[in-house]
């Protein structure tokens, strides 16, 4: 598989899905779309609210499940951590649910539930 920008290319098959073979898969693009599209978000979110953050950190973990209906994502946990001077944790963990509600990606993949752990890691509170 290539990405149309030439950002990735790479092995791509029912092995490096379903078994241990060498590569991505559909799950994996998922989760480092909605990760990236989240700190985004967020980080646009935290400066718009005059909070400019030094560093976001997201990771996606996308469960991938057998269920009666066949295989299915089943569920996303968002898990993020950032340092961003000058914020109270209610500020920062408010301003987190809002990215998730308003990433694109999240939006795209609202019949999935999506969970969210926000980490405040350095910060003044207020």
């Amino acid at each position: 598989m290539r990405l149309g920008s030439g950002a990735f290319e790479g092995n791509y098959s029912f092995k490096s899905r379903m078994e241990e073979g060498a590569g991505t898969n559909p799950e994996e693009l998922i989760g480092a779309a909605h990760a990236g599209c989240f700190s985004m978000a967020f980080a646009n979110g935290l400066t718009q609210a005059g909070h400019k953050p030094q560093e976001i950190r997201t990771t996606a973990s996308v469960h991938f499940d057998k269920t009666e209906q066949g295989w299915a994502i089943t569920r996303i946990d968002l898990a993020t951590e950032g340092n961003v001077p000058d914020i109270d944790e209610a500020s920062f963990k408010r301003i987190a649910e809002e990215a998730k509600q308003g990433c694109p990606v999240s939006k795209a993949l609202a019949a999935t539930p999506i969970s969210l752990k926000a980490t405040l890691k350095t910060g003044v509170t207020a």
